[in-house]
């Protein structure tokens, strides 16, 4: 049973590559949701596919990963205030992302807490 439990530390995070693929994909899907106040959206949607790819890379060599997983944390957090908030009265879909990045938010402080390898980081 273990050996199946401890294939969340590789699938959780290889899931965000959803995103990676979304920013990369389809920049101008990503680019509309930068707020007009932001200049160069594109550079935005490349820029946090890059985070998130970083974020992948160190959870699964396992260097970081803590530091990692409380900064995508933080940016889901930051995603919410930032895009989906403001958006929310208009756009039922906006609300239910913010109701899915809480829960996103949550499985990645406890999997920061229960599944990183680095100890050094965040004690």
């Amino acid at each position: 049973m273990d050996k199946i439990l401890n294939l969340g530390r590789y699938i959780f995070p290889l899931s965000f590559l959803l995103y990676v693929g979304l920013h990369f994909g389809m920049p101008q899907v990503g680019a509309s949701f930068i707020p007009s106040w932001l200049p160069a959206p594109l550079f935005w949607n490349y820029f946090t596919g890059v985070l998130i790819l970083a974020f992948i890379v160190s959870c699964l060599i396992g260097k970081y990963d803590k530091l990692a997983t409380v900064l995508m944390a933080l940016y889901v957090l930051l995603m919410i205030f930032i895009v989906h908030i403001p958006r929310a009265s208009t756009s039922e879909n906006d609300m239910l992302n913010i109701f899915r990045n809480i829960m996103v938010i949550g499985a990645l402080l406890v999997y920061a807490k229960f599944s990183t390898k680095d100890k050094r980081v965040i004690g």
